[in-house]
């Protein structure tokens, strides 16, 4: 059973890596709590995407995906709630200043718990991952090595490895750059600006997607 070749781990490796290194709202999400809250709160992001994560890979391998896909109106209603999601935490934060932000003026934090069910909806709320999984995993799915179900749950399972590989580092040199600047109310409030705009234009994005 997970019998592979040699070729065919440096494929799913090499496609692993470059699917983690590629920017989007997860990315932006991370990176936007560790700058503006430190390593705590950009690894609670983290840790919530990962999960969303989990989910996708959960329901390609249950077959959950592949309803998504054909289904024109259950993608446009999961792309629509995500964009609207996305944006809401875009104005949220250019609203930020009093205190009511998505991201706290400095002195304040917002509960880990909080950024973390964040996490969860803007990866689970983006259906393109959820097709992105439905369509890369079946690629590497060996006819022999084991019920097509568990080799897409191992492979998915794998591309959070290596993001474990990836994604921390950046959690961690933003978060020292984080504690030299979190102080800084101008900073923080152009912070919040920045990230609310990019989350609004990824919302939008996201909006006028197809699949």
């Amino acid at each position: 059973m997970f019998d592979y070749s040699l070729a065919h781990w440096l494929a799913f490796l090499s496609a692993a890596v470059l699917l983690n290194l590629s920017p989007g709202p997860d990315i932006a999400f991370i990176l936007g709590h560790t700058m503006r809250g430190g390593k705590r709160a950009g690894f609670s992001a983290l840790f919530g995407v990962w999960s969303g994560a989990c989910l996708h890979v959960l329901m390609a391998a249950l077959g959950l995906s592949a309803v998504l896909a054909a289904s024109a109106a259950a993608f446009s209603t999961v792309k629509w709630i995500g964009a609207a999601y996305l944006v809401w935490l875009g104005i949220q934060a250019l609203r930020a200043g009093g205190g009511n932000g998505l991201i706290k003026a400095a002195g304040e934090e917002m509960p880990v718990a909080r950024i973390y069910r964040q996490g969860i909806l803007v990866s689970l709320l983006n259906p393109k991952v959820a097709i992105f999984f439905l369509a890369f995993l079946p690629q590497f799915v060996v006819e022999g090595a084991g019920p097509a179900w568990a080799q897409l749950l191992l492979h998915g399972g794998l591309i959070i490895v290596v993001a474990a590989f990836i994604e921390p580092p950046l959690v961690l040199l933003g978060g020292r750059l984080a504690d030299a600047l979190r102080h800084n109310q101008k900073v923080g409030l152009w912070l919040d600006r920045s990230l609310g705009a990019l989350f609004v234009a990824l919302g939008v994005r996201l909006a006028l997607s197809s699949r």
